[in-house]
Protein backbone atom coordinates (compact mmCIF):
# COMPACT_ATOMS: atom_id res chain seq x y z
CA UNK A 1 0.00 0.00 0.00
CA UNK A 2 1.42 3.40 -0.88
CA UNK A 3 1.61 6.23 1.62
CA UNK A 4 -0.79 8.19 -0.59
CA UNK A 5 -3.56 5.59 -0.41
CA UNK A 6 -6.68 6.29 1.62
CA UNK A 7 -7.46 3.66 4.22
CA UNK A 8 -10.88 2.96 5.67
CA UNK A 9 -10.26 2.84 9.40
CA UNK A 10 -13.62 2.53 11.10
CA UNK A 11 -16.80 0.54 10.85
CA UNK A 12 -18.52 2.34 13.72
CA UNK A 13 -21.20 4.98 13.48
CA UNK A 14 -18.56 7.38 12.03
CA UNK A 15 -16.65 5.77 9.17
CA UNK A 16 -13.54 7.67 8.15
CA UNK A 17 -10.63 7.54 5.77
CA UNK A 18 -7.11 8.67 6.47
CA UNK A 19 -3.89 8.45 4.49
CA UNK A 20 -1.49 5.72 5.54
CA UNK A 21 1.04 7.17 7.99
CA UNK A 22 3.78 6.23 10.48
CA UNK A 23 2.12 6.94 13.86
CA UNK A 24 3.32 4.34 16.38
CA UNK A 25 -0.19 3.83 17.75
CA UNK A 26 -2.52 4.03 14.75
CA UNK A 27 -0.33 4.18 11.64
CA UNK A 28 -0.39 1.41 9.07
CA UNK A 29 3.15 2.12 7.83
CA UNK A 30 4.95 1.60 11.14
CA UNK A 31 6.06 -2.04 11.10
CA UNK A 32 6.87 -1.95 14.82
CA UNK A 33 3.74 -0.04 15.81
CA UNK A 34 0.45 -1.08 17.34
CA UNK A 35 -1.65 -0.44 14.19
CA UNK A 36 -4.73 0.08 16.34
CA UNK A 37 -8.06 -0.53 14.60
CA UNK A 38 -9.98 2.58 15.68
CA UNK A 39 -13.76 3.04 15.79
CA UNK A 40 -15.40 6.44 16.23
CA UNK A 41 -18.77 7.67 17.42
CA UNK A 42 -19.88 11.06 18.79
CA UNK A 43 -17.10 12.14 21.17
CA UNK A 44 -15.90 8.56 21.65
CA UNK A 45 -13.31 6.17 20.27
CA UNK A 46 -12.69 2.51 20.97
CA UNK A 47 -10.39 -0.27 19.86
CA UNK A 48 -10.14 -3.97 20.64
CA UNK A 49 -7.01 -6.09 20.37
CA UNK A 50 -4.65 -8.54 22.02
CA UNK A 51 -0.99 -7.58 22.38
CA UNK A 52 1.92 -9.90 21.64
CA UNK A 53 5.20 -10.52 23.48
CA UNK A 54 6.94 -7.70 21.55
CA UNK A 55 5.06 -5.30 23.88
CA UNK A 56 6.01 -7.14 27.07
CA UNK A 57 7.50 -5.47 30.16
CA UNK A 58 7.74 -8.00 32.97
CA UNK A 59 7.57 -11.54 31.62
CA UNK A 60 4.07 -12.29 30.36
CA UNK A 61 2.77 -8.78 31.19
CA UNK A 62 2.25 -5.91 28.75
CA UNK A 63 4.44 -2.85 29.43
CA UNK A 64 2.62 0.02 31.15
CA UNK A 65 3.94 2.53 28.63
CA UNK A 66 2.24 0.62 25.83
CA UNK A 67 -1.05 0.63 27.73
CA UNK A 68 -0.68 4.36 28.35
CA UNK A 69 -0.08 4.87 24.63
CA UNK A 70 -3.32 3.05 23.84
CA UNK A 71 -5.23 5.15 26.38
CA UNK A 72 -3.74 8.36 24.94
CA UNK A 73 -4.67 7.30 21.41
CA UNK A 74 -8.34 6.55 22.12
CA UNK A 75 -8.67 9.83 24.02
CA UNK A 76 -7.07 11.81 21.18
CA UNK A 77 -9.27 10.13 18.56
CA UNK A 78 -12.38 10.78 20.68
CA UNK A 79 -11.56 14.45 20.08
CA UNK A 80 -11.21 13.86 16.34
CA UNK A 81 -14.67 12.28 16.39
CA UNK A 82 -15.98 15.72 17.39
CA UNK A 83 -13.68 17.63 15.03
CA UNK A 84 -11.84 18.94 18.09
CA UNK A 85 -8.31 17.80 17.26
CA UNK A 86 -5.79 18.40 20.03
CA UNK A 87 -2.34 17.70 21.41
CA UNK A 88 -1.71 15.92 24.71
CA UNK A 89 -0.76 18.35 27.49
CA UNK A 90 -1.16 16.05 30.51
CA UNK A 91 -1.90 12.38 30.96
CA UNK A 92 -2.39 10.36 34.15
CA UNK A 93 -2.75 6.58 34.13
CA UNK A 94 -3.91 4.26 36.90
CA UNK A 95 -3.09 0.57 36.52
CA UNK A 96 -5.56 -1.76 38.27
CA UNK A 97 -4.59 -5.25 37.10
CA UNK A 98 -1.85 -6.61 34.84
CA UNK A 99 -2.67 -7.04 31.16
CA UNK A 100 -1.29 -10.39 30.06
CA UNK A 101 0.35 -11.06 26.71
CA UNK A 102 -2.37 -12.30 24.34
CA UNK A 103 -5.26 -11.15 26.58
CA UNK A 104 -8.10 -9.61 24.53
CA UNK A 105 -8.68 -6.05 25.70
CA UNK A 106 -10.96 -3.16 24.78
CA UNK A 107 -9.86 0.45 25.19
CA UNK A 108 -12.43 3.25 25.18
CA UNK A 109 -11.86 7.00 25.30
CA UNK A 110 -14.29 9.92 25.51
CA UNK A 111 -14.44 13.67 25.83
CA UNK A 112 -15.49 14.54 29.38
CA UNK A 113 -15.43 18.34 29.32
CA UNK A 114 -14.13 21.50 27.70
CA UNK A 115 -12.94 24.87 28.96
CA UNK A 116 -11.79 27.34 26.33
CA UNK A 117 -9.07 25.50 24.37
CA UNK A 118 -8.60 22.82 27.05
CA UNK A 119 -10.22 19.46 26.34
CA UNK A 120 -10.66 17.00 29.21
CA UNK A 121 -10.81 13.30 28.39
CA UNK A 122 -11.10 9.96 30.12
CA UNK A 123 -10.32 6.43 29.01
CA UNK A 124 -10.22 2.89 30.25
CA UNK A 125 -8.92 -0.51 29.26
CA UNK A 126 -11.11 -3.46 30.17
CA UNK A 127 -10.86 -7.20 29.70
CA UNK A 128 -12.77 -7.81 26.47
CA UNK A 129 -14.27 -11.05 27.82
CA UNK A 130 -15.66 -9.94 31.18
CA UNK A 131 -15.41 -6.13 31.24
CA UNK A 132 -13.12 -6.07 34.29
CA UNK A 133 -11.29 -2.73 34.60
CA UNK A 134 -7.55 -3.12 33.94
CA UNK A 135 -6.37 0.50 33.57
CA UNK A 136 -7.83 3.98 33.36
CA UNK A 137 -6.60 7.44 32.43
CA UNK A 138 -7.47 11.09 32.37
CA UNK A 139 -6.06 13.45 29.81
CA UNK A 140 -5.84 17.15 29.14
CA UNK A 141 -5.46 18.22 25.52
CA UNK A 142 -4.90 21.63 24.00
CA UNK A 143 -7.35 22.09 21.15
CA UNK A 144 -5.86 22.66 17.72
CA UNK A 145 -6.61 26.02 16.19
CA UNK A 146 -8.88 26.04 13.13
CA UNK A 147 -5.78 26.48 10.94
CA UNK A 148 -4.02 23.54 12.61
CA UNK A 149 -7.14 21.35 12.23
CA UNK A 150 -7.31 22.20 8.54
CA UNK A 151 -3.59 21.39 8.14
CA UNK A 152 -3.96 18.01 9.92
CA UNK A 153 -6.94 17.08 7.76
CA UNK A 154 -5.09 18.08 4.59
CA UNK A 155 -1.80 16.39 5.54
CA UNK A 156 -3.49 13.10 6.48
CA UNK A 157 -6.36 13.39 3.96
CA UNK A 158 -8.78 12.74 6.81
CA UNK A 159 -12.47 12.70 6.04
CA UNK A 160 -15.65 11.21 7.41
CA UNK A 161 -17.40 9.01 4.85
CA UNK A 162 -20.83 7.55 4.36
CA UNK A 163 -20.74 3.83 5.22
CA UNK A 164 -22.29 3.04 1.82
CA UNK A 165 -19.58 4.99 -0.03
CA UNK A 166 -16.68 2.91 -1.38
CA UNK A 167 -13.29 3.60 0.20
CA UNK A 168 -10.57 5.46 -1.72
CA UNK A 169 -8.69 2.16 -2.17
CA UNK A 170 -11.80 0.44 -3.56
CA UNK A 171 -12.48 3.38 -5.88
CA UNK A 172 -8.86 3.45 -7.09
CA UNK A 173 -8.83 -0.31 -7.70
CA UNK A 174 -12.08 -0.09 -9.65
CA UNK A 175 -10.70 2.75 -11.76
CA UNK A 176 -7.53 0.73 -12.48
CA UNK A 177 -9.55 -2.29 -13.56
CA UNK A 178 -11.81 -0.13 -15.72
CA UNK A 179 -8.78 1.52 -17.35
CA UNK A 180 -7.10 -1.83 -17.98
CA UNK A 181 -10.11 -3.11 -19.86
CA UNK A 182 -10.35 -0.08 -22.18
Amino acid sequence: MSEAAGVRRSTGPFDFEIAAHHCFACGDLNERGLRLPLHLSEGRCWTQLALGPEFEGWEGIIHGGILTTILDEVMAWALVAQDAWGMTARLATDFRLPVRVGQPIRAEGWLSGTRRRLLHTEARIVDAADGQLLASATGLYVAATPAQRAEFKKRYRFRLVDAAEPSAETSAAGASRAGAGA
